[in-house]
């Protein structure tokens, strides 16, 4: 079969949907148009099925005790705000202090730089030269004031994985809640809220082969009982967490994916994590070439690599028009700063911004793997060979010792 270009590599950013699941959301765009809200004709009692069903499918993948644990929302980012904005507003009483790491995504710094502006304390944690926290770090922020720790589960950028459960323990002891953002883990890792002491969880559909504008926020019923305050007013849906009419297709859809990586996601993990292997092991053969993180506590889904002597944004001019790739999160690429997760694990400004994101999914086949390895080389070799610091690297002169002259 003839390659067919452009090579997608950019799945942390959005997943292509799976065909299965817009099969099953065309329905309720049509037959089923009904709102789940209207229970008193037949078009409502369809939709509102359509949506308790995904419910249970997307409660099924996390392991959650009920699917009344899973509260719909347009996506992460609304889903961590709720998350994070509603446990300070409900539990004020008792404390006003936020854990969190340097390296979580902008809508969870975002969040809590707005709450700084409120009143709330938040701590950030750094993290060392792999992307980790230290755990001793952790329990010397943690204090009886502390109500809530939030540690996303997979970085986005670098795909490092954090000791999710221990985490935990540390911030029960303390009475604190814990949440984690695992939009890149739920679908592609293995993740169970039960086993793994969460208390709320924001994930979306749209990183694991389900359509966008549609998310999801896990709330623990149970032991303990997690309570958050409504950030919007209104018909008082989702047990009055979160008002707004439902997106019905979308949410159906949602629950179509979650149903398909509960299936099939252990071996689509093992087949992606060799394609990552091999275009790590091919790209790593070039001299000065780093893989960024902790390459053994890491999803198998992302790869994120810096080129020494190379621009990443001119590198990605090379071949952005046969592969898509990025230099960091989508949501911040519009910024020309370097990767602000890469210069929290120490990297200085020229290596961050000579690295790239390369993120593999369900879809990623090893003839696009090899295209990729051999484009990404081909460039990386051109723009040495025009560089004038890559020729005085090749000459042994340390590149640090030299006094720029300004002009």
């Amino acid at each position: 079969m003839e390659l067919q270009l452009p090579v997608y590599l950019d799945n942390s950013a959005t997943t292509p949907t799976d065909p299965r699941v817009v099969a099953a959301m065309l329905p309720y765009f049509t037959t089923h148009f009904g709102n789940a809200a209207s229970r008193n004709h037949s078009f409502g009692w369809a939709a509102e099925e359509g949506v308790d069903y995904a419910r249970e499918q997307i409660a099924q993948l996390i392991n959650a005790q009920s699917e009344k644990e899973i509260i719909f929302t347009s996506g992460a980012t609304e889903s961590i705000n709720l998350a994070i904005k509603g446990v300070a507003d409900m539990y004020a009483r008792k404390g006003n202090h936020i854990i969190t790491t340097r390296t979580e995504h902008k809508a969870i710094l975002d969040t809590c730089k707005s709450l700084e502006k409120k009143g709330c304390q938040i701590t950030y944690l750094e993290v060392d030269g792999e992307g980790m926290i230290n755990l001793d770090d952790l329990a010397a922020a943690l204090s009886p004031k502390t109500i809530l720790v939030s540690v996303m589960a997979v970085n986005n950028e670098i795909g490092v994985m954090q000791p999710i459960v221990e985490i935990a323990r540390m911030a029960h002891e303390y009475g604190a809640l814990f949440m984690t953002d695992a939009t890149q883990a739920v679908g592609k890792v293995p993740v169970d809220v039960q086993a793994m002491n969460i208390d709320l969880m924001a994930f979306t559909a749209h990183k694991m082969y389900g359509p966008k504008g549609v998310g999801a926020l896990y709330v623990r019923r149970k032991n303990p009982r997690v309570k958050v305050t409504a950030q919007t007013d209104g018909g008082g849906h989702e047990r009055g967490m979160r008002s707004g009419t439902l997106n019905v297709p979308g949410i159906v859809g949602f629950g179509k994916a979650a149903e398909l990586c509960r299936l099939e996601m252990a071996e689509d993990a093992t087949r992606i994590g060799k394609l990552r292997d091999k275009l790590e092991n091919a790209l790593t053969k070039l001299d000065e070439t780093y893989v960024n993180g902790n390459r053994q506590h890491r999803t198998p889904y992302i790869s994120n690599i810096s080129f020494k002597y190379v621009e990443g944004e001119g590198l990605m001019m090379g071949f952005n028009k046969n592969i898509a790739v990025s230099s960091g999160s989508a949501c911040t690429s519009a910024s020309l700063e370097p990767s602000y997760v890469l210069k929290a694990l120490g990297l200085d400004d020229e290596l961050a911004h000579s690295s790239i994101r390369f993120s593999l999914g369900r879809f990623t086949t090893e003839e696009q793997v090899d295209f990729a390895i051999a484009e990404v080389t081909k460039a990386v070799n051109k723009m040495r060979d025009m560089s004038p610091l890559w020729e005085m690297h090749l000459e042994g002169i340390d590149l640090k010792t030299i006094e720029w002259a300004a002009h």
